[in-house]
Order: C-alpha cells, then structure tokens, then sequence
C-alpha cells in the first residue's frame, strides 16, 4: 500500500485497515488545525486505490474487518467514486463490516438524500465528523466552514440515510469568555442531531495555526483542569438526546464515557467528583502541552 504525507485517523479506527483515497483536506482553513498544512488537496487516482486494496487483500483480506478511508473529507469525493471503491473493498474482504471516512458537514450537505442511499448499499457504515462548537460565533472564529444550521441539516441527512455518526465536540474551543455558550449552543445543536457518538477532545493549541497565535498574543485563553470539567459537565447536564458519549483521547482532563439518556445522572455525578479533586490530579496544564508539541 501507498500512503502520502502523515496519515491520520480517529482512535476508534486504531484496528482498522487504511487505505488512503485522498490526499489532503479540501478545507484545510480551520484555525486550530495543523493536519493538512501545506498540502494542496487531491484525489488519489481510482486506479491506484483498487491496487492498494487489492494488495491488501492479498496480504490480510481473511483479518480485515474494518476499513478506514484516509485523508480530511473522503466524502467529498464524487459519489460514484465512493460507490465503486467501497463495492470494491466488500468484494474483496469477506469479512469486511465496517466502512468508514472523515466527512465535515461543508461538504455532507453537498451531497443529495439519493447519494447517500447509494453509499449505504455500498458499503459505508460511519462518517466521522468535527461538530468543535455549536456555537456561531465560535464556528465563525475559527473559519470551520458551516455555521450550526448547516450542521444540524449535514448531521440528519447522514442519521436519516442510516449512517452512523461520530459527531466531535472540542472543550475548551471557546476559551474562557465563551465557554459556557459553547457548551450549551454545542448541546443543542447535538440534541437536534442526535448522533450515534459524541466525542470529546480538549482545544490544545498547535504550533503553525492562527488558534496558536491568539493564543500566544493573549486573545485566546486555555481553559484550566476544572474550567474545562465544568465546561464537559454544563455540556452533559444540557445534553437531551440518544448517543453515546466517549472521552476517546489523550487532552482530555477526564476520561468520562456512558449513554445517555441513561447514564446521565452517572456521568454528571463522577464529573462532581472529579471537580472536587486538586488540579494536580489531572493530566498536566494545558500549556505544557501546547510546548511539547512545538518540540
């Protein structure tokens, strides 16, 4: 298999097999992302995405149970594109069962409902998508490309089509002035879309983004180990609809995990317990961070 530049995937797809079929992120403006800097985006050519699965295949086809669909926003690849590859992945995995691709909701909604249905009958199981906020200011702040609307429509049209959703959520995104809008607007928007997870990551700063430069000059402020607990907790106590919710990553100050509803009560219950801890107990501040990853 054939792989350019660095190749990223979420932690839930750590056992799935990857095979890239574009390069790059045809946003590539959001301001807390470094993922895709300096990459102009493209699409691999049909013919080698065939010979990679075929190699594949050949070398692990009885294992594969998963694949994952590399690089930012797969999903903008035209539809028959998508139809042809993921037909050709069940074809040649036979025990092949989940299908998934990064889709941010720019370019979901670009997509009709009859698009969808014939990507389901190919193949695709999970889109994974970065909600960050659900507030419209703090979208616009940090140039996501669609405000919560937009959102809210890319997210039911994937529910609707019977594809799951990972709908990611960024604590923190707002920083101190906003972030208890940022927690509130975030559910609501969520609650309208009901998501199948919802997974949380802390805003850490990355070096070579402007988030990084607000940062450095004052205008963005890092929330702290409780203020971005108690950020999580306004968020779940808010929270209305049928998902799961998972703390699936290493920024994360506190690894809360559980369904709502009906986990609800649990999780707010361990978030107070949590808040009535030392700092000290957490992972290190965030600016520590932050200078690690400028290393």
């Amino acid at each position: 298999m054939r792989y350019v530049g660095r190749i990223f995937r979420p932690p839930s797809e750590a056992n799935s097999l990857l095979i890239q079929a574009t390069i790059g992120c045809p946003h590539n403006r959001c301001a807390f992302c470094d993922m895709y800097k300096g990459i102009k985006f493209r699409a691999r050519p049909q013919r080698e995405i065939m010979e990679d699965l075929k190699e594949a295949a050949d070398l692990v086809g009885p294992q594969v149970r998963s694949i994952f669909f590399p690089d930012g926003n797969t999903i903008a690849l035209s539809t028959r594109r998508l139809v042809e590859i993921f037909e050709a992945a069940r074809r040649l995995f036979p025990k092949l069962e989940r299908i998934t691709v990064y889709g941010s909701a720019k370019f979901v909604v670009r997509k009709k409902p009859e698009e969808f249905r014939a990507l389901v009958d190919a193949g695709l199981t999970r889109i994974h998508t970065g909600l960050e906020s659900g507030d419209a200011e703090i979208l616009e702040r940090m140039c996501k490309g669609a405000d919560p609307e937009t959102m809210v429509r890319a997210g039911r049209m994937v529910v609707d089509a019977g594809i799951e959703l990972s709908e990611y959520v960024m604590i923190g995104l707002g920083g101190r002035r906003l972030s208890r809008r940022h927690a509130v607007e975030s559910a609501r928007v969520l609650n309208e879309i009901e998501p199948h997870f919802i997974r949380l990551r802390t805003t850490v700063p990355r070096p070579n983004t402007p988030l990084y430069e607000m940062w450095k000059s004052g205008e963005f402020e890092c929330l702290k180990a409780h203020e971005a607990i108690e950020e999580t907790k306004l968020l779940v106590e808010n929270l209305n609809c049928n998902s799961e919710l998972l703390s699936d990553h290493f920024t994360n100050f506190w690894n809360l995990n559980g369904r709502l509803p009906d986990e609800k009560d649990r999780m707010i219950a361990e978030l107070d317990y949590a808040l009535a801890l030392d700092e000290s107990a957490f992972r290190p501040p965030t600016e520590v961070l932050v200078h690690l990853s400028s290393l």
